[in-house]
């Protein structure tokens, strides 16, 4: 059984990912959750807090457990791994339950610049781009930070595209990502 603090953490990852931040309610989290309100100020002492937690979870379960671990598995070396990025893409834009980067969406939703949380869903889009830097520099690429930074805005954008609508977007952005790895290599 899931302690009342796992509990209110997964219940506002769902949340969080499938509606946002400013969309879900701390009242909607307690409620879904089953905890008491007093509970979760416990573990967490302000909303803030909590969504602090759910950017930490998401980088454990969504870029490590998940986009790390399939992109590994699916791929020996550097830039086979950077071109499988966007193979598990196309898996995830395919789900009927895709929502989106919920880095991207906080990072726009805490436009402010300094704001802590702002400042996290930065740093934690700077994680996703360290892990590509690591497999420019495995691809053997001429400066694989700018690579890094430039598949990057790859990544991003085709989330966005797959956002708007459009289903091909990995393929269009692997497709680029080809030519990028071609002419850096």
């Amino acid at each position: 059984m899931l302690s009342a603090r796992e509990r209110i953490l997964d219940t506002a990852y769902d949340l969080f990912s499938r509606h946002g931040i400013r969309a879900v309610g701390v009242d909607r989290i307690i409620e879904t959750s089953g905890v008491a309100k007093m509970s979760l100020y416990r573990h967490f002492r302000s909303k803030d807090e909590l969504v602090l937690a759910f950017l930490q979870e998401r980088e454990r379960r969504w870029t490590m457990a998940w986009l790390h671990a399939e992109v590994t598995a699916r791929a020996d070396d550097g830039a086979g791994r950077m071109l499988a990025i966007f193979d598990v893409f196309d898996e995830w834009f395919g789900e009927p339950a895709f929502e989106g980067c919920s880095f991207i969406n906080v990072l726009l939703e805490f436009g402010e610049p300094g704001h802590p949380i702002h400042v996290a869903s930065a740093g934690h889009l700077s994680t996703i781009r360290s892990l590509v830097q690591e497999f420019a520099e495995d691809a053997g690429v001429d400066d694989p930070d700018d690579v890094a930074r430039q598949w990057h805005i790859l990544m991003k954008g085709s989330i966005v595209a797959a956002g708007e609508g459009d289903r091909e977007a990995a393929r269009r952005a692997r497709r680029l990502g080809e030519l990028l790895l071609a002419a850096r290599v």
